[in-house]
């Protein structure tokens, strides 16, 4: 293994850029075991701060720098996904994953310099819409790492195991299960073109106060769901059925203050929609439909998890 400078021995390290490399992967993997890119960004940095802490002697130890960031990164989410279940249960309201918007670049604010938003450096898949992450916080936290990284990012049980604490066999169990929960939650798949245009018709009839197009647009058994931290004000408890959802989102539109607009974006890759108040987002919505209704609306208002999405 080529040895790696340091600070201070005035030559470049060449293994710098494969520890920098790993970021992206890092993110990615962290914010799809925890659901939060503000927690992803932590277990990320917590990771980098245990590889900077070890001696040059320890680093140049070990054969593989990236396979040790993700192992050690797989550790930190896990721990954290045990400690957020306590942390959640005195949570205000229900909890949904932080919504991420599309890929933008930002500045730094440092002159001359710009930087990648860690929330572009999220592959905005399958695997990251809000259905889908909403499906992996039903999972116990070894269910989920499991799931994720043999599924998701391909390492193999031993792999897992090794992150997990389990023996292999443990672990493609704990992943069997958690696939099985996927699939229960998942039975159709809508085209994409079908689903951004019921998005569409469904920002039309609430806009209208429509409330029999609302109803038509949502499965008789959908369920609503707000997440505003105690920060926000939104409902407190799921909203059940369709015809209920509707006469609440009319309600919603009779309230809606004049300086409000709202708009088509992309949620987590899928269709939904945001509500901005001169400029400054304050709810996005994210839809789940099967078929060709809706049957799942998130509505998150907690400004901790919207600051990604105004400019600025």
């Amino acid at each position: 293994m080529t040895k790696q400078s340091r600070p201070g021995h005035g030559r470049l390290d060449p293994a710098l850029s494969v520890i920098i490399s790993e970021q992206r992967q890092l993110i990615n993997l962290a914010y799809r075991l925890l659901g939060s890119l503000a927690e992803a960004e932590d277990a990320v940095q917590e990771t980098y701060a245990r590889w900077y802490a070890m001696s040059p002697q320890q680093q140049d130890a070990i054969e593989s720098p990236g396979a040790w960031l993700r192992t050690v990164a797989g550790r930190v989410c896990l721990n954290l996904l045990n400690s957020a279940r306590a942390r959640r249960e005195t949570y205000v309201g229900e909890w949904i994953p932080e919504p991420l918007p599309e890929r933008t670049e930002s500045s730094t604010g440092r002159p001359g310099g710009t930087t990648v938003d860690p929330a572009d450096r999220v592959t905005l898949d399958e695997s990251v819409n809000m259905a889908f992450l909403v499906v992996l916080e039903s999972m116990t936290p070894a269910e989920r790492v499991a799931f994720i990284l043999h599924d998701v990012f391909r390492y193999s049980f031993a792999e897992v195991a090794e992150i997990v604490g389990r023996t292999p066999a443990a672990c493609r169990q704990l992943a069997s299960s958690a696939r099985r929960r996927i699939r229960a939650s998942q039975p159709s798949v809508t085209p994409a073109a079908q689903r951004a245009g019921i998005v569409r018709d469904f920002k039309q009839a609430w806009e209208a106060k429509d409330i029999d197009a609302l109803i038509g647009l949502l499965d008789p058994d959908a369920t609503a769901i707000g997440d505003g931290g105690g920060r926000a004000m939104t409902f407190l408890h799921p909203i059940e059925g369709g015809e209920q959802i509707a006469h609440a989102w009319v309600e919603l539109a009779r309230r809606r203050p004049g300086n409000m607009t709202l708009l088509e974006r992309t949620v987590n890759g899928q269709p939904g929609l945001v509500a901005q108040q001169d400029g400054v987002t304050v709810t996005v919505f994210a839809f789940d439909v099967a078929g060709d209704r809706i049957k799942h609306i998130w509505v998150v208002r907690n400004p901790e998890k919207l600051r990604r999405w105004t400019p600025g």
